[in-house]
């Protein structure tokens, strides 16, 4: 595999582990009324993205050369 190609997937692979991470740790929605706060979250996307991650940086590691 190129270089090139194995830099460009390890920055996706990165740039998709930090998003699926954030959007699993921040709440999408909040609603405080008074002493009373609700948060709510939807993880279903981020375990997706993170997924995508970990094969992005799995192929750029284990990517060898084709003779």
């Amino acid at each position: 595999m190129n270089n090139t190609i194995k830099t460009i997937l390890m920055i996706a692979g990165i740039v998709l582990l930090i998003n699926g991470i954030y959007t699993m740790i921040a709440p999408e929605a909040s609603v405080s009324v008074g002493p009373l706060t609700v948060e709510a979250q939807d993880n279903t996307n981020s375990y997706i993205t993170i997924g995508l991650g970990i094969i992005a940086l799995g192929a750029s590691f284990l990517g060898g050369k084709r003779a």
